[in-house]
């Protein structure tokens, strides 16, 4: 028999597996038919609940892409800094940065496409706290770029431009990107650390 600390453990793992069977089940119905063209009832279906079900997690299909982008947001943002702070020099930060970042757009990449191309979708209440986390992510990116120019290892002469132009390699990966094809998200993520350090025209000898 179990104490009822165990239990309230148990119904609370219980119910945190029914939310992100819920999570995933929307961002793969949104990231197939659109945060428009999908209803309350085809993300119901997909996660397995009845659609009166759904309501008890969550208040409205907004609110679901709501924390669907926080999530992605804040792991993608949480990534970034984590691979910034794995070496001392910018070379290996941008090497650590893109790689870990094209990586995840890969894995991820049904998510991601929600995450990066739903956000007109968002309401006026949910959407400044998104593009505020997209802003600290690319300050991320832009300050690296900034940090190996300055150090005179990095070669551009926009570095905010630079970094928009990493990013956006790296997003575009969640749209093309598919499990079982001719690369891995490794592969993917050796090339791209390649191609930026490349793109800041730096050697590494």
């Amino acid at each position: 028999m179990s104490s009822p600390d165990t239990g309230t453990s148990e119904l609370r793992t219980r119910a945190d597996e029914t939310r992100d069977r819920l999570y995933r089940a929307a961002a793969s119905a949104f990231a197939e038919r659109g945060f428009y063209g999908t209803s309350t009832r085809d993300i119901a279906a997909a996660a397995g609940m009845s659609p009166a079900a759904v309501y008890v997690h969550h208040r409205s299909k907004e609110e679901l892409l709501h924390h669907i982008s926080r999530r992605g947001h804040q792991d993608t943002l949480d990534l970034v800094r984590e691979a910034v702070a794995s070496s001392d020099e910018p070379a290996g930060q941008l090497v650590a940065v893109v790689r870990a970042f094209a990586v995840h757009h890969a894995r991820a990449h049904t998510s991601a496409r929600v995450v990066n191309y739903e956000l007109a979708a968002l309401d006026a209440q949910h959407l400044p706290e998104i593009l505020e986390m997209r802003r600290e992510i690319a300050a991320e990116i832009r300050r690296l770029v900034e940090r190996g120019v300055a150090d005179g290892v990095f070669h551009t002469t926009n570095p905010r431009m630079t970094a928009t132009a990493l990013l956006s390699l790296g997003i575009d990966i969640a749209r093309w990107y598919t499990e079982g094809g001719e690369w891995r998200p490794e592969d993917v993520g050796e090339f791209y650390a390649d191609l930026a350090l490349r793109m800041v025209a730096c050697r590494r000898d």
